[in-house]
C-alpha cells in the first residue's frame, strides 16, 4: 500500500480509501466485518462514511462499523472519516449545517461509531443558509472538546472552497482539509475549477464514483450483476457507449483490466489523494486494490483524453 499526506495536514493516508455506503444496504454486516477486515490487512487506513448511509434505518452504516470497531484493536489502526449534513432525522433541524445540527449530528455519529472523536468531519454538502462564522464557531468548539481532529467538505464547487478558507483563516483556524467530489474520466467537471482551487490551498481532493456506476468497469453493454445491471447504469452506458467501447477497446490493446485503468488513471492525475473504493464484497476490495500495481504510460493517458476529453481549466477553458 501506499500512502500520502491528507491535504496540507501531517496526516497520513493510503491511497485507497475505503468507501462504506454499500454497508448495510448492498453487504450485510458479517460481508462489511469481511470488507473492513481485509482492507486493513491490504494497508487501508482511510474510512469513509457518513451519518445517513445505510438507508433505512438512518444510521445503520455507521453502527456497523461501530459494531466492528467495539471488538478492539481497530480504531488506533485507521483514519476515520463521516459526514454531516443530510436529513437524520425527522425535526425541521436535522439536517444542514447550523450550529445546532453540526452538534447533535457529531454526538450522534460518535455514539453509532462507538468511538471518542471523529478524525476527518466533512460536510457533505453546502448549506447556503447557515453563515460561515457559525459553521467553523461549531467546528472549532468540537475540536477544541477532541471530537474531531480535521474539517472537510463534499460537493463544494471552487468558490465555496474558497469562501471557507477565507473565514476559516479570519478565525485563525485551519477549515478545511479535504474535499470530495464526484470524479472520473467520464465526470471531469472539477478539473475545470475544484481541483485547482484545492492543490492551491492545499486541499486533498478524495473522489468519489470512480468507475462512474460501473460503465468504467468493463463488460460494454452487459446486465452484470450489481450496479452495472441497475436501469441507471445501463441508461448512463447508452449516453456514452461510443466512449465506453473505444475505452473497453484501449484497455484490450493495453492489456490491463478496464476498473484498473480507471482508478490508475486518477492515481497519477495532479492533486488526487485518496479516490474511494465502494465494495460489496472482499473480492470487489482484492481487485480494486490491484490497480495500485498499474502504471499508464503518457501515450494511454493521453488516448483516454482523447476518449474522455477533459474540459480544461477556467478561465482558458471559457475565455479567450
Amino acid at each position: 500500500m501506499e500512502y500520502t499526506h491528507l491535504g496540507r495536514t501531517g496526516l497520513k493516508v493510503s491511497r485507497l480509501c475505503l468507501g462504506t455506503m454499500a454497508f448495510g444496504k448492498l453487504a450485510d454486516e458479517a460481508e462489511s466485518f469481511r470488507i473492513m477486515d481485509r482492507a486493513l490487512e491490504l494497508g487501508i487506513n482511510f474510512f469513509d462514511t457518513a451519518n445517513v448511509y445505510g438507508r433505512p434505518p438512518i444510521g445503520n452504516t455507521e453502527e456497523i462499523i461501530g459494531r466492528w470497531l467495539a471488538q478492539g484493536g481497530r480504531r488506533e489502526q485507521i483514519v476515520l472519516a463521516t459526514k454531516v449534513f443530510g436529513q437524520a432525522g425527522p425535526g425541521v433541524n436535522d439536517r444542514g449545517l447550523s450550529a445546532y445540527h453540526i452538534r447533535r449530528a457529531c454526538e450522534d455519529s460518535l455514539r453509532r461509531l462507538q468511538t471518542d472523536h471523529i478524525d476527518l468531519y466533512q460536510m457533505h454538502h453546502v448549506d447556503r443558509e447557515t453563515p460561515w462564522q457559525e459553521i467553523w464557531q461549531a467546528m472549532e468548539q468540537l475540536v477544541r472538546e477532541g471530537k474531531l481532529l480535521y474539517a472537510g467538505s463534499s460537493n463544494f464547487a471552487a468558490w465555496h472552497i474558497a469562501m471557507a478558507q477565507c473565514s476559516a483563516a479570519e478565525r485563525h483556524f485551519m477549515g478545511l482539509v479535504s474535499e470530495q467530489s464526484r470524479y472520473n474520466l467520464a465526470s471531469r467537471t472539477i478539473e475545470l475549477e475544484v481541483i485547482p482551487a484545492c492543490i492551491e490551498l492545499g486541499i486533498a481532493v478524495l473522489p468519489y464514483g470512480p468507475l462512474r456506476g460501473g460503465i468504467l468497469a468493463g463488460g460494454a453493454g452487459s446486465a452484470t450483476e450489481g450496479r452495472r445491471s441497475s436501469e441507471g447504469a445501463q441508461q448512463l452506458y447508452e449516453k456514452h457507449r461510443p466512449q465506453v467501447e473505444a475505452y473497453e477497446t484501449l484497455c484490450r490493446e493495453i492489456g490491463v483490466d478496464p476498473a484498473h485503468v480507471a482508478h490508475a488513471w486518477m492515481l497519477q492525475k495532479p492533486g488526487i489523494t485518496s479516490p474511494i473504493l465502494g465494495p460489496r464484497t472482499t473480492a470487489q476490495l482484492e481487485h480494486s486494490v490491484r490497480s495500485l500495481e498499474v502504471r499508464l504510460s503518457d501515450e494511454t493517458m493521453a488516448k483516454l483524453d482523447e476518449i474522455w476529453p477533459a474540459p480544461g481549466i477556467a478561465p482558458e477553458a471559457y475565455a479567450w
